[in-house]
């Protein structure tokens, strides 16, 4: 999938499956929103559940921008989560 991208206070973040495998796989899936690169990048994710039976791609492709941000808003750092390899 092309990475989509979106503008948050002036920033451009790149948006894309996160890859991340859970129980509920076929319910819900992770979404990273990657901003800079090398030391000075910053990782988030959050997940996302698709309303009907489409792909994880098609269904991130046709979220609108309103969408995108109200997943950036529920999104947390990567040194929180597992689909970023955090370990417990």
């Amino acid at each position: 999938m092309p990475v989509r991208s979106i503008d948050i206070r002036g920033e451009r973040w790149s948006v894309f499956p996160s890859g991340y495998i859970t129980q509920y796989d076929a319910d819900e899936f992770g979404v990273f929103f990657v901003r800079g690169t090398g030391d000075t990048r910053e990782v988030r994710t959050t997940r996302y559940s698709p309303q009907g039976i489409r792909s994880r791609e098609t269904s991130l492709a046709e979220l609108t921008e309103a969408q995108l941000h109200e997943l950036f808003a529920m999104s947390q750092r990567s040194a929180t989560s597992p689909e970023a390899g955090y370990a417990t």
